[in-house]
Order: structure tokens, then C-alpha cells, then sequence
């Protein structure tokens, strides 16, 4: 689902998907394989939609997240946020 660029310049098009399964009640599966950039505006997208889905007793899953995506998030401090060691917060 997310493409090899996650930056603000994407933003709206990445924000128009999520807003698009964030009513979905199954799992939502995000395939991350293929990020190999990635910045602040688009993490705080993901963020959010990670966020909102738990508080709404609905899951969040992801799939093969690549080591770019994964470094900016340890960077950030926002890995436990993405929650993409698997684990609900």
C-alpha cells in the first residue's frame, strides 16, 4: 500500500487512503515493503491513523516494514506510536 516515497509532497494522496480504510472494520494490513523515504509529515499521517483505529477497538497491522521506514521512526521516537513492533498500545 505505502509506495517507495512517503514525504509531504504524497501527503494528501497517503491521507486520502488511510481516510479511506479508517472505518474498515477487519485488520488493516499495511504493506510498508517498498518505503525508501520517508519524513516527519507523512509519520505523523501514519501516526494518526494507527491512533485512531485503536481507539476505535479497531487493528492496525503491518506488513514487511522496510528498514528506511523503521530508522526514521527510531529516530523520531515514534516507533511505539506506529506500533510496529506488532504490539497495541
Amino acid at each position: 500500500m505505502l509506495r517507495d516515497c512517503c514525504t509531504l509532497a504524497q501527503g494528501e494522496r497517503l491521507k486520502d487512503a488511510l481516510c479511506a480504510l479508517a472505518a474498515h472494520p477487519e485488520p488493516v494490513v499495511l504493506d510498508a515493503a517498498a518505503v525508501q523515504r520517508v519524513d516527519t509529515a507523512a509519520l505523523q499521517l501514519l501516526a494518526a491513523f494507527v491512533r485512531d483505529r485503536r481507539l476505535a477497538g479497531r487493528a492496525v497491522r503491518w506488513q514487511a516494514p522496510s528498514a528506511a521506514l523503521a530508522a526514521a521512526a527510531e529516530l523520531l521516537g515514534m516507533s511505539s506510536m506506529l506500533e510496529l513492533d506488532g504490539a497495541p498500545r
